[in-house]
């Protein structure tokens, strides 16, 4: 059994959850994972800032937007009166009780009830719209069965027996609707994934079920070989191992969280990334076989800034990175790149908010440096240091282009260039010419 993740933009209206569920009705039986409606989340989000700040008027009329919206969307997706006023009245009994909370004390607790409501919305229309043009589906609660521990983080063992024990409830059901991104925690209390949200909700429930494949469906066209905003005649990647597409999630390929497909890493589950904008393209296909030899792509990473320490304290000293890197760590800053020598060490952040601190602290033990308004370039294949030429044709693709940092064998999926934000285009676009012009 498949396992179909569709985000907030693929449900985002009603033509598009016709179009999504034409794509499911196909006849296999399917767990189905929604997200909210696009907009959907932020506009709750709005709702308790409001209710924060004590303006239950002000929350009152973004609730009365909201609803009317939805209004709309069921007015347009049902085409019998019987589903429409069905849908209707459960949608208003759900905005009734967001409402409810505009006259009692507001908390963290009530804003993640609040910010729950997307998904059972979005989920209980399309099941309604499914059960209305004839398919055999079920509403599974995800909040029956998905669950973090004391730590937040999910707890396997109680998701794959409590989703089990749902699924054997309805054994004859063609397509399960669920919820993504809402769950429980360990105290029974309505809470959220955080990191991934719907995308790491299909994976958990594919890992607990064995699932053949997970498909993770946007509007965007899979990953690209390169950015193609940045550089002419880019390609989807047709296939990626999961090191590699966490490297590319992480420097710039913004489809999937890497810690998100981590369940399905390592109950070795297929990952497909595929477009509801165009249903019949391959996609792309992580999984946990590497193809060698291959360079699969390139991305970028903006808004970087390098600090750079020098100081004869480091040369043959013991504990002098320690002193350094505990100096971020008080700051809850994270390094990106690094890179050492006898008498220095540089290092990239993207999180500015604490710079002039940290430099201040970092003056103590050298002389410091700060450069601004850089970009990472990472060149993400099979880069084992035993496969000989790939480092040095990525080299050769950058000897015109300045280059402050490069980091490698650090693993052996990437090797990334500091440079200029000005000169990423023409970075991009050189390596690309350089590592792609046989494709």
């Amino acid at each position: 059994m498949k396992v179909l993740k569709f985000g907030g933009t693929s449900v985002g209206s009603a033509q598009r959850m016709k179009e999504v569920a034409k794509l499911i009705n196909d006849g296999e039986k399917k767990i189905v994972v929604l997200s909210a409606m696009s907009g959907t989340t932020n506009t709750l989000v709005e709702i308790s800032d409001y209710l924060y700040k004590k303006n239950p008027d002000g929350a009152n009329e973004v609730i009365n937007r909201l609803e009317a919206q939805y209004k709309k969307h069921i007015n347009e997706l049902y085409s019998t009166e019987n589903y429409k006023q069905k849908t209707l009245d459960t949608i208003k009994a759900q905005f009734d009780f967001i409402r409810s909370y505009t006259k009692d004390l507001f908390t963290l607790f009530e804003e993640k009830v609040i910010l729950a409501q997307g998904e059972l919305m979005s989920t209980c229309m399309m099941t309604n719209y499914l059960l209305e043009q004839g398919v055999n589906v079920e509403l599974l609660p995800a909040l029956e069965f998905m669950r973090t521990d004391k730590n937040s983080e999910p707890d396997p063992v109680y998701i794959k027996d409590k989703l089990e024990a749902q699924l054997e409830l309805h054994p004859d059901v063609d397509i399960y609707i669920t919820q993504g991104y809402i769950c429980r925690n360990a105290y029974g209390e309505i809470d959220n994934l955080q990191r991934g949200g719907s995308d790491y909700t299909a994976s958990l429930i594919g890992a607990a079920i064995t699932s053949s494949e997970i498909q993770i469906w946007t509007d965007i066209d899979g990953m690209h070989n390169n950015d193609p905003r940045y550089v002419e005649n880019t390609s989807p990647v047709p296939y990626l191992q999961f090191e590699e597409a966490a490297e590319l999630a992480y420097f710039g390929a913004k489809i999937l969280h890497p810690t998100c497909i981590q369940p399905a890493k390592y109950a070795n589950i297929p990952v497909r990334l595929l477009n509801t904008m165009d249903p019949t393209a391959p996609g792309t296909l992580i999984s946990n076989e590497l193809v060698q030899d291959t360079i699969k792509a390139v991305a970028a990473k903006d808004h970087i800034t390098a600090i750079k320490i020098k100081s004869s304290r480091m040369l043959l000293a013991h504990g002098f990175l320690r002193k350094v890197f505990e100096i971020f760590e008080s700051y809850q800053t994270s390094i990106d790149m690094i890179c050492t020598s006898e008498v220095g060490v540089s290092v990239t952040i993207d999180n500015t908010v604490h710079l002039n601190e940290i430099v201040d602290d970092l003056k103590k033990y050298g002389t410091v440096t700060v450069d601004p308004n850089m970009c990472i370039i990472c060149v993400v294949g099979d880069l084992e240091w035993t496969n000989l030429g790939f480092e040095a044709n990525a080299l050769d693709a950058m000897k015109d282009i300045p280059v402050r940092m490069i980091s490698f064998g650090g693993s052996n999926y990437n090797i990334s260039f500091l440079v200029k934000e000005e000169d990423k285009q023409r970075a991009l676009q050189s390596l690309s010419d350089h590592l792609f012009k046989n494709n």
